[in-house]
Parts: C-alpha cells; structure tokens; sequence
C-alpha cells in the first residue's frame, strides 16, 4: 500500500562525469574489459535508469502544463524505480567494483548508486503532488501526537498498563510514517481504493468505526479528554469519509488492523526487542495480515515461514524481495527473513523513533 516513502530536478539528474575524467589516474581511466555478463549487466542498468529518467520528466511536464494525469499516475513511476534499483542489484551481483558509497536514504549500496539521489527526490515530489489531500480533507494541527494518543489509549483500553502502551503509541506512528510518510490525508497514485492517514479501504474504515464504538467507553473511563475530542472531530466529519479527517481515519485503521494485537506487544517485545522490528511486524499486519497473525500465533515468530506464491507477491508489490534476480526469485523466507528485506522502511521507522522521543519529550 504505501508509496512512494514521498524537487523538481529529474531533468537535471544526469551525472556529469566527464568533467572529472581528466583527473582520474590512468590505472583507473582504463578498467578492465567486463565479461558478456557484466556488460549486460550494465547495459540493463543503464537502460532502466534512463527509463526512469523519461517517466519522471513526462510526468513533471504533465502536472507543471497542467494536463489530465493517467488513471494511477504513480504506478509507472514506481515500477520504473523498482526496474532501476533491481538492475542495480543484478549490476552489482555480476560486478561487486560497483557498490558505491553509501546513500541518504540508508539503502544498501549494493542496490542504490548514490548518484541517482536526485531522481528518487523528484520521485517523491511527485507523489507528493500526485497524492496531495482533496479540498475537503480535514487536518489536525497535532498529527503526530493524536496517532500517538489514539494508540495509547487504545492499547489501555486493551488492557495493557499506561507504561507498556507507550509501545503501541510508537508503533502506531510508525505505521503512520510507513504507510504515508508521516503526511495525513493524503490520496494514492497507486490505487483507487485506499486513502487516508493510514491508506485504508472503504470497508476497513467501515470495520474500524464499528470495533471504535464497542471500545470508546472503556477508554472515556480512563481518559475522557480523548473523548472529549473524539466527539468533536466526529461531529466535524458528519457524513464526510472518514478516511478525509485524519483522527477519524487513524482511529478506524489501527481499530480494525491493530488494536485486537495491541495486548500481545509484551511477548512481542521480549520476541523482538528492537523497536524498529516491533514497527516492521505491525506494518506487516497492514500488507500480508493473514500470515503476521499465524506468525505471531506460531510460537516461532521469526522462524515462520511463507512460501505461498501469492503472499511472496504482495511482498514484492511493497518493496520486499522485490528488488534483483536473486531477491525476486525467492520461493519462499522467514518472518526474520522479510524483516530484514524490509530495509526500505528503516528511514521512515527511524523518523517515526525519533517524532515519538519528540513528542514524549514535550509532553514531559
């Protein structure tokens, strides 16, 4: 679901090496011949990022005249990125002298060349604008802080004490940064059915309003200030979607995919003491929340294995394994083995971590 993690310079992207060549020893000006592999390989890459360059710069020119977007407009361009990270990978798998120096996004070297920071920024301004919220969404001046809230009290109202609810405070931001980059009320450029703070669907949305009903008065015994604004936000929305406010929308979505394994976040932390797996778990319960939750009911979390095709799929369609002939030709991994794929959401984990410390911070 998430996207496309989310500068206006993809025509000003290409790397002028040339006007370094001259100072390049002539040891290293002149390379060793590549095999018909690693020729290829290169090839490959070159070809895809160039086909990346093509896609951003045809969809800068469509949004800057103003012209009408295709019906997805975000798929093209992710499947171009994944193309040019994946032929990355098989570059670097066919040349190891390729694996550049590390990159601001925190991507392994072995799959990102550094050099294309600049297109991967113009990738999220334009989802940016591809996904801005409609006229009629309705902000919070305190987005960070009401998911933190909401989840708190719901993890409570679970039966969790209010030190161990902090847990769920903090991965429910987390899920917030994965699944939008931490923007509320956005669209999807992917999809036309989910939207919102947290990227729910119509029935998920419809599901958690039902789930919020039966727990609201647990939680207005304990903390009837949260109430207090509940009500006023749900008058606000009326008959407005849900998914358009984002307290309502974040309220549904941890509801109906979280709040029911808000009290297993005791074992999940003496499972997974590394907040920032805790966050990739609950993240998981959003993208393959069938086999998270026979994971969790397994007794081996991190030895659980998927191997069903279908399920490999919706990993890869959100950045895991998806990336290179060797990770796309897994049969199967480990729930420890899809954490670790997961690499792509460190950054934003990393930040929600950091927004969560802020915010605690103050309120203390």
């Amino acid at each position: 679901m998430p996207s496309g993690n989310i500068r206006a310079l993809a025509l000003a992207c290409v790397v002028a090496l040339s006007a370094h060549i001259g100072a390049v020893p002539p040891a290293r000006a002149q390379p060793a011949a590549l095999t018909k592999s690693q020729a290829e390989a290169l090839e490959a890459y070159n070809n895809a990022t160039n086909a990346f360059k093509a896609i951003l710069a045809e969809r800068r020119r469509q949004i800057d005249t103003h012209q009408k977007l295709p019906n997805l407009p975000g798929q093209a361009l992710y499947l171009a990125r994944v193309a040019m990270i994946s032929a990355y990978k098989d570059l670097t798998d066919a040349l190891p002298s390729k694996i550049g120096r590390p990159n601001k996004f925190g991507v392994p070297p072995a799959y990102f060349d550094a050099d294309t920071e600049p297109l991967v920024d113009e990738y999220i301004a334009l989802f940016a604008v591809m996904e801005a919220p409609p006229a009629n969404a309705q902000n919070s001046a305190t987005p960070f802080k009401d998911v933190v809230d909401l989840a708190v009290a719901i993890a409570r109202a679970k039966g969790l004490d209010a030190a161990t609810a902090e847990n769920a405070g903090r991965i429910g931001l987390g899920i917030f940064y994965a699944e939008t980059n931490g923007r509320q009320n956005i669209g999807n450029a992917r999809s036309n059915t989910y939207k919102g703070s947290l990227q729910s669907g119509p029935s998920e949305d419809r599901g958690g309003q039902k789930k919020w009903a039966a727990i609201r008065p647990a939680i207005a015994a304990f903390d009837p200030a949260l109430i207090a604004r509940d009500d006023k936000e749900q008058a606000r929305v009326g008959n407005l979607d849900h998914r358009l406010n984002h307290w309502t929308a974040v309220r549904d979505a941890l509801m109906n995919a979280h709040a029911d394994l808000f009290p297993q976040i005791p074992a999940i932390v003496k499972t997974l003491p590394d907040p920032i797996d805790q966050m990739k778990l609950f993240e998981l319960i959003q993208i393959i929340p069938t086999p998270t939750r026979a994971a969790l009911k397994s007794g081996d979390l991190a030895g659980y294995r998927i191997s069903d095709p279908t399920i490999m799929r919706y990993l890869r369609n959100n950045s895991i394994f998806a990336f290179g002939r060797a990770d796309r030709a897994r049969t199967s991994a480990t729930f420890r083995d899809i954490l670790d794929a997961m690499w792509l959401f460190n950054n934003k984990f990393e930040r929600a971590l950091a927004k969560f410390n802020e915010i605690r911070g103050q309120t203390k």
